[in-house]
């Protein structure tokens, strides 16, 4: 390791799978799992390359019942590559003698490396080494080279390249009894080295085109070569045969070109992927553009810290695999922010609210970006309205899992790998999305300024979603308040009361103080937009006088449920649960992350628990500060003081199991200004989430998005108290003692290069820019204003713990 580049020693097969998802590469289009190019679905290898919204639709029969999913479709595999010597077997390192074998993925570059030394039966001795990309700077290339050294013999070296639609959607065992053949009508085509197939997913009918071309160099010169076409069944392939001398290198280059229907601009996917090649150049060609963007996107991107070498090197691949999931290409696919990357197929490529953790990163950085994962919320809240008025409600209800359409895509069974059970799966109740939508929405705004956005999109998605939450309360006329009943927090560890039969619990805290939070930015939003603008909305939205005012009376009259001694609770009836054996079960079964799992198979229920998966409550005092959460307590009527805040966090801090990677990040902001060393703890413990795979074998199925940009957005914000709101840039630091400096760059508003520099004395801010107007930022309780063209350096005094 060092600072940007991830290095691996040794062939290990078992460690494919995770390799392979860590060490993926892609563009913000597409993704392509980092698989040994000679190596073919099976034995702990898993080819993967998936193209942002492309996804099908199966039915299977499972326990019964027929199920519906639609699933991120993996597309043909561009990255076969394999040769042999003489008339040998095909290149297998299982079955070879390999040394010195090293694979180094360049975070700045975005090139993933390989190389080895192999021995075969016969004592020949070859040294290989191979490059990839995925272009950063052409959306729809990718680029493979491999190069190959006799050491002590010549002879016929056969290269054999394809371009391979056969396969399948298999990359997650619990799914592999199902269907997962989605693709059709494939396609393929050899016309001399140019290697073409096209195929078609089976119900959504999107139209996949793919081409391949190569150049096969001797010692750096280009050497023709004869390409002889090979016949199997869905598969493009040549094998060209290169004569080989010892201490001669010989390189074989292949490009490839990926179009689908659904790219903007496109007419018949095989004719664009041709044209792309024809116009692609070289490898250097495409290496060296590719190579460019990456230092343009690093340079807006980068969170330098001084610290813990490893700490820094995770963080940026953090960085690398968020912009590889969601990045400037982006842009104009309507495709949401999936909660697994494109990295694998777990969760099956949905949407879930990992855009919570993904944007704020966004906003300071690539708004337009940002920008255009909210309009994937906005042109689906047809199908969200839809959704609410089945349920019997007005407004949007959005949907816990989404995909291409916006319908919900939740699992109605899911599968206990412990027991064997198939169990009926509640989490479509987490009715709290839409609340992260709407706090996506404002957070937007609030740190871009974008009224156009607000205008023409924002003030439909806030409006929208407080109508569902404002007649989704209840009214209680004994207690004067609204309650909010039948749904689920994002602790998915409770999804009924043990007395009921029905799922869903009533008055959840996070969901009631977000659902107060929304009312209330919605009412504000209509303060912020154009007259005519704001009567058309509420016009077109059947919203009246009456709606507005219930909304108001809602907003402040939302149930919340205490304890004695002044804990907030996390649903109703939530202390009338039984305390949980924490010591027992750890001893019994040492990893206890999955207590759903393990209680179930007992035939037991975590419902019946004080015990959370994640934090839920606890995510409030991370969405929310100190100050908005107070004066949201302030305005509902709940009494409170400056320990509310500390004594619930310690009450769920002791009753959390970490069942969810995104746990450890919330656990931490929210330590942040009481505890800074267990806070960087929980920080250190995110950090290893997905690159030390502590869920044993969940990573291989792709990366954990939310928890990746977590500790990006927890380094950055909450490390740094660093607030958008009232119109300045607000910081209030308190640096963990490990973290002796942090460096990074920000756009708000209409400052577009902001450099911020900050230690335990000091903090720095620098502008670059000439045109933009004097900046606001607020240290701790301090105002002043940074010339855009200066430095304003203010020092920081010694801050005691809250």
């Amino acid at each position: 390791m060092n600072g940007w580049l991830l290095r691996y020693e040794g062939w290990d097969p078992a460690a494919e799978a995770l390799r392979e998802t860590l060490c993926a590469l892609g563009n913000g289009r597409f993704a392509t799992r980092a698989a040994a190019p000679e190596r073919r679905a099976g034995d702990g290898s898993y080819p993967g390359t998936y193209v942002a919204g492309v996804f099908d639709r199966l039915t299977d029969e499972v326990d019964g019942h027929r199920i519906s999913n639609e699933s991120i479709v993996n597309l043909p595999d561009w990255q076969s590559l394999t040769f042999r010597v003489e008339d040998g077997p095909w290149l297998d390192l299982c079955a070879l003698t390999v040394t010195g074998y090293v694979q180094e993925l360049d975070l700045r570059r975005g090139v993933l490396t390989r190389r080895f030394r192999i021995e075969d039966p016969e004592g020949r001795r070859t040294r290989v080494a191979q490059r990839r990309l995925v272009s950063m700077s052409d959306p729809c290339l990718a680029a493979l080279d491999c190069t190959v050294l006799a050491e002590n013999w010549s002879g016929r070296l056969t290269v054999r390249s394809g371009l391979d639609g056969t396969v399948t959607n298999d990359g997650v065992a619990r799914y592999r009894g199902l269907d997962g053949r989605h693709l059709s009508a494939v396609e393929p085509c050899v016309h001399d080295q140019l290697l073409t197939l096209t195929a078609e997913t089976r119900q959504s009918r999107i139209r996949i085109g793919m081409a391949a071309q190569h150049r096969v160099l001797v010692e750096g010169t280009a050497r023709p070569a004869v390409a002889v076409p090979v016949d199997e069944p869905g598969v493009a392939a040549v094998e060209l045969a290169l004569a080989m001398e010892p201490g001669r290198p010989a390189t074989v280059e292949k490009l490839v070109s990926l179009w689908t229907s659904r790219d903007p601009g496109v007419g018949e996917p095989g004719e664009a992927a041709i044209d792309e090649l024809d116009r692609a150049g070289t490898f250097a060609d495409v290496l060296a553009r590719h190579e460019l963007a990456w230092d343009h996107l690093w340079f807006r991107c980068d969170v330098e810290i001084e610290g813990p070498a490893r700490a820094s090197l995770v963080l940026r691949l953090h960085v690398f695999h968020l912009l590889q999931t969601v990045s400037p290409h982006s842009v104009d696919l309507d495709a949401g922010i999936p909660a697994r990357g494109l990295h694998g197929e777990a969760y099956r490529g949905h949407v879930f609210w990992d855009e919570m953790f993904v944007l704020p990163f966004l906003h300071l950085r690539l708004p337009e970006v940002a920008r255009s994962m909210l309009l994937y919320r906005w042109r689906r809240l047809p199908q969200a309205r839809a959704a609410a008025r089945a349920a019997g409600h007005r407004g949007a209800m959005f949907p816990w899992q989404s995909g291409s359409t916006g319908r919900e895509e939740s699992q109605v069974l899911h599968l206990n790998p412990r027991s064997g059970r198939w169990l009926p799966d509640n989490s479509h109740l987490q009715r709290h999305i839409g609340l992260a939508v709407a706090y996506n929405t404002w957070r937007y705004y609030e740190a871009t300024g974008d009224t156009d956005f607000l205008t023409e999109h924002g003030a439909e998605l806030l409006l929208s979603i407080a109508a569902f939450w404002g007649d989704l309360a209840t009214y209680d006329p004994v207690d004067d308040r609204f309650d909010i009943c039948g749904v689920m927090g994002p602790d998915e560890y409770h999804d009924a009361l043990p007395s009921r039969d029905e799922p869903g619990l009533d008055d959840n805290a996070y969901t009631n103080v977000m659902a107060a939070w929304a009312l209330s930015r919605a009412l504000e939003c209509l303060e912020v937009l154009p007259p005519g603008r704001r009567h058309e909305l509420l016009d077109t939205l059947d919203i009246r006088r009456a709606d507005l005012e219930r909304w108001q009376h809602v907003s402040r009259k939302l149930r919340l449920c205490w304890t004695d001694d002044g804990v907030l609770l996390q649903f109703r009836g939530y202390d009338e649960l039984a305390e949980f054996d924490w010591a027992g079960y750890r001893a019994r079964y040492g990893d206890i992350s999955r207590l759903d799992r393990i209680l179930e198979a007992e035939g037991d229920s975590t419902n019946r628990y004080k015990l959370s998966k994640q934090a839920d409550v606890l995510m409030l005092f991370q969405l929310l500060t100190a100050d908005e959460l107070y004066a949201l307590l302030d305005r509902l009527g709940y009494r409170h003081d400056r320990r509310t805040i500390p004594r619930t966090i310690a009450y769920y801090l002791e009753r959390t199991s970490h069942g969810s990677t995104l746990s450890k990040v919330v656990h931490s902001w929210v330590l942040a200004r009481a505890d800074r060393r267990r806070a960087w703890d929980y920080f250190l413990e995110a950090l290893e989430s997905d690159i030390a795979d502590v869920q044993g074998g969940t990573t291989g199925e792709g990366v954990h998005l939310g928890a990746m940009a977590g500790t990006v957005d927890l380094l950055e914000r909450g490390f740094t108290g660093l607030e958008t709101r009232e119109d300045l840039l607000g910081f209030d630091p308190f640096l963990p003692d490990a973290l002796r400096r942090m460096r990074f760059r920000l756009r708000y508003r209409r400052h577009t290069e902001i450099e911020v520099v900050i230690d335990h004395q000091t903090l720095t801010v620098g502008g670059t820019a000439t045109r933009a107007t004097v900046l606001p930022v607020r240290v701790r309780d301090k105002e002043f204003r940074l010339d855009p063209r200066g430095t304003l350096e203010v020092p920081l005094r010694h801050r005691r713990p809250d």
